[in-house]
């Protein structure tokens, strides 16, 4: 069996600043152009069945505005009408309004659980589309940037079943033919998880390729990872043998492949490890809950109670009987049916405050779900045997560390992601690193014949990181640095989108609302400039903007190049002028 390789990131030194001494605060004013749209963006809102942190992971923080990196300076949206609408920048002062490039054939407001509808530029002449309804899209552009040969037609489109959003796509070339390859994300309900939050997310690795005998795109390969949080980062390698993911919670493949019997089998030796029932207690009382199959009545179920004894009958049959622990009163214990299909039995103790190591005796078909209260008591009850100092020291003159003073941005996050890599034709996972403490900031296609790269924080800098899946033994590059991001950002508490320019000149966030911070990579200063506390000349100095928009509308898409910013609110377009001629 192969293991996969643990690996590291190798941090270049000499792209690393250790003198920074901050940003300065500019007051320089940046030109904002504002553009009101024709019909207002697709925004689709989480609904009450999507709950989770995952979902609002996926959906709810979803950006709306999608950058061409092929074509510099042009951005889509997907408005109300169904239309995928596009603005190029040729020049600032002479802004058109958005032009119409393709119009979706579903009728989105139809459909009451669809999710938002995405899109993704899998090269200068191709492009994968969602409607949000379940269903893929494959278009052939044409040349995006020239308008004389635009023309999206779509060339193959499927339902797929379930609503999904696109992560990524990449088109694969070879001597005879092309063929592309997407990443679709779901988070879909998971009938056997009755401890976590019931929802698994879904990474679906779909390949189109044209049939030579009918000359139409179809579904050559497709294949399934699931995993219990939404990846980070999740990208398909340029030549299509791999694939990369950064996560909280790691991803495996699921065999689609294998025999509907083989199937068959796995789901019964599932449902025969569930438990037959699950029970809690209280010092008063226990609950009983079992799941009751389809269709089932009150008719359907006798519950018998004696003092030290219980039967359960289902449908005829006996599903529990035996001598329980310890005494009842059976004239207050009672039942009742619930609205999710399930039985409660509640058990009224005889012994007030005894606590039952089990409910039927010698009986192992049932799980105890422990109460949060009732750990917190055992917790407080067991405090005597621990310290009540935090991490006592012997020499009180050199006192430990105390987590207390350390500022909200030092504090390191419990949880951990890892990057993993998967090779495509034996799905197994090959490289695995451990990113610790380097907290996930955001991802930016720098080159788009290219892997995204994705930036991490590092100390308190932010380190961007190239994906090069040809080389082995080098597979991520440190090729730019953000000094002091890392620290910077963990103080903005209301950020919602990240990004920065391709060429690294500078990083911006955005709030929810209205304000957009800008931090430029340091200049060379055009007049002499002291340190007041060293007397040193300073060479250079980083700067921070502040551009605050107008508008009280939530910010729904965010994208930068490198000479733009560009924010998406409901009903309008802004665009921020970042760096000028120099």
């Amino acid at each position: 069996m192969e293991v996969a390789a643990n690996c590291s990131l190798r941090v270049k030194r000499p792209l690393l600043d250790p003198r920074f001494e901050g940003y300065k605060l500019s007051l320089e004013p940046l030109p904002c152009y504002q553009l009101e749209l024709d019909a207002a963006v697709a925004e689709v809102k989480l609904r009450d069945d999507q709950y989770t942190l995952e979902h609002m992971h996926a959906f709810g923080m979803y950006n709306y505005l999608h950058c061409d990196s092929w074509y510099q300076d042009s951005v889509y949206y997907i408005d109300n009408l169904g239309r995928v609408m596009n603005l190029t920048v040729m020049l600032d002062t002479a802004l058109g309004k958005p032009r119409e490039v393709f119009r979706l054939p579903t009728d989105l407001t139809a459909y009451d659980s669809r999710l938002c509808a995405s899109i993704h530029f899998t090269s200068s002449t191709w492009v994968t589309l969602s409607d949000g309804t379940g269903r893929l899209y494959l278009i052939g552009t044409g040349e995006r940037g020239n308008s004389a040969s635009e023309k999206w037609e779509i060339m193959f489109n499927e339902e797929l079943g379930n609503p999904f959003i696109i992560i990524h796509s990449v088109l694969l070339l070879n001597t005879e033919e092309h063929s592309v390859t997407t990443l679709l994300l779901r988070i879909e309900k998971e009938a056997l998880d009755m401890k976590g939050s019931g929802f698994c997310v879904s990474l679906e690795w779909v390949t189109i390729r044209k049939n030579k005998d009918n000359n139409k795109y179809e579904i050559i390969k497709c294949d399934i990872l699931r995993g219990k949080s939404v990846p980070h980062y999740a990208a398909i390698e340029p030549d299509g043998k791999g694939l990369m993911i950064v996560s909280y919670k790691s991803f495996t493949f699921v065999h689609v492949g294998q025999d509907l019997e083989e199937n068959k089998n796995e789901n019964m030796s599932e449902k025969i490890k569930e438990p037959l029932y699950y029970w809690q207690q209280t010092e008063d009382d226990l609950t009983v809950t079992i799941r009751l199959p389809e269709g089932s009545s009150k008719e359907d179920i006798q519950v018998q109670f004696l003092p030290d004894h219980i039967n359960i009958v289902l449908k005829g049959q006996r599903f529990l009987e035996g001598n329980l622990y310890s005494s009842i009163d059976q004239e207050s214990s009672t039942w009742i049916i619930k609205e999710n299909n399930c039985l409660e039995i509640f058990l009224i103790k005889k012994n007030e405050g005894l606590t039952w190591p089990e409910l039927v005796v010698g009986d192992k078909q049932g799980e105890f779900i422990r109460d949060s209260a009732q750990c917190a008591a055992i917790a407080e009850r067991l405090m005597h045997l621990t310290s009540e100092e935090l991490n006592p020291n012997p020499d009180k003159e050199k006192p430990p560390c105390n987590a207390q003073e350390l500022e909200e941005c030092d504090i390191f996050f419990e949880e951990s992601s890892s990057l993993c890599r998967f090779d495509g034709s034996t799905l197994k996972t090959t490289h695995v690193v451990n990113l610790g403490s380097n907290q996930y900031l955001f991802s930016v296609i720098v080159d788009p014949k290219e892997m995204p790269c994705f930036c991490l924080r590092h100390d308190v800098d932010a380190l961007l990181w190239q994906p090069h899946s040809s080389k082995q033994d080098d597979m991520w590059e440190h090729i730019a640095t953000f000094n002091a991001l890392g620290y910077v950002q963990a103080s903005k508490r209301d950020k919602k989108f990240f990004a920065c320019a391709p060429n690294y000149s500078y990083a911006a966030l955005c709030e929810c609302l209205r304000r957009v911070f800008i931090y430029r990579q340091p200049t060379p200063m055009s007049t002499i400039l002291y340190n007041r506390k060293e007397g040193r000349q300073v060479g250079q100095v980083a700067k921070q903007q502040v551009a605050s928009l107008e508008t009280n509308d939530p910010i729904l898409g965010f994208q930068a190049t490198n000479e733009r910013l560009f924010v998406l609110t409901t009903k309008n377009l802004f665009l921020i002028k970042v760096n000028t001629e120099n």
